[in-house]
C-alpha cells in the first residue's frame, strides 16, 4: 500500500475498508490520496464513526474544513450522531448553526440526524420542535423520535406518535419496533406492547428482519 491514490480510487477504498472494519487500512489509503474531496473525507469521518472512533470522527470533521473542504449533507448526517455519542451537545448546535448556514436543514437525512442528536442529548422539546417542521417524514424521522421519546420515559407521547405513523401511511420497521415496546415497557401497557408486537410481525415480518 504504498502508492498514491486519486480522489476516485482512494474513496472508494476507503469506504470499502471502513465497511470491512479495518479502520487502520482506510486511514492510511486515506493519508497516500493525491487530493481529497468532500465524499473522501466524508467515507472516512462514516468509517470512523461506524466503528467507535467518535472522538477521531469529529477531529476529522473539524479538519476538513480548516483545510478549506466545506461539508455536504452527508458530512452533516454522519458526524451529527458522533456528537450525540459524545454528550457533545455545544458542539452539535454549532453544526446545527452552520447547516442553516449552509441550506442543508431541509434535507430528509441531515433533518433526521438532527432530531436524533438533540433527543439523545435530553431535548425532546427541541427534536419535537424539529420533527413538527419536517416538510417530509420517512420511518427513520418517525422512528427517531419515538426511540427519542421513549428512551426519556414519555411512554405515552412515543406510543401517539406511533399511531400517527401508521395513520401516515409510513411502515415501521423492526428499530421502530424496538422504540415503541420500550415505550409501552415505561408506560406499563405491557398487553398493548404485545399487541404492537403480534401485529407487526404479522403485517411487516419484523420476526425476520431483527433475526438478522
Amino acid at each position: 500500500m504504498d502508492s498514491m491514490y486519486d480522489v476516485f480510487v482512494g474513496s472508494a477504498l476507503v469506504g470499502l475498508y471502513a465497511k470491512c472494519n479495518s479502520v487502520d487500512h482506510a486511514r492510511r489509503v486515506f493519508d497516500k490520496m493525491l487530493q481529497r474531496d468532500v465524499v473522501s473525507w466524508t467515507a472516512m469521518i462514516v468509517g470512523y464513526a461506524h466503528n467507535g472512533y467518535s472522538l477521531e470522527a469529529l477531529r476529522l470533521f473539524q479538519r476538513m474544513q480548516q483545510e478549506g473542504v466545506e461539508p455536504d449533507s452527508n458530512s452533516f448526517a454522519s458526524v451529527l450522531p458522533v456528537c450525540a455519542k459524545l454528550a457533545a451537545l455545544e458542539k452539535g448546535i454549532e453544526i446545527h448553526q452552520q447547516i442553516i448556514r449552509s441550506g442543508f436543514q431541509s434535507d430528509v437525512f441531515v433533518e433526521s440526524a438532527l432530531i436524533d442528536m438533540y433527543a439523545k442529548s435530553g431535548r425532546i422539546e427541541k427534536a419535537h420542535n424539529l420533527f413538527d417542521r419536517q416538510h417530509q417524514r420517512n420511518v427513520v424521522s418517525w422512528t427517531t423520535m419515538i426511540a427519542g421519546y421513549a428512551m426519556h420515559g414519555f411512554g405515552e407521547e412515543a406510543i401517539h406518535l406511533f399511531e400517527q405513523m401508521q395513520q401516515s401511511g409510513v411502515n415501521p420497521n423492526h428499530v421502530t419496533l424496538v422504540g415503541v415496546l420500550s415505550a409501552c415497557c415505561h408506560a406499563g401497557l405491557v398487553e398493548k406492547g404485545q399487541q404492537y408486537f403480534n401485529r407487526m410481525s404479522q403485517h411487516y415480518h419484523i420476526n425476520s428482519a431483527m433475526e438478522h
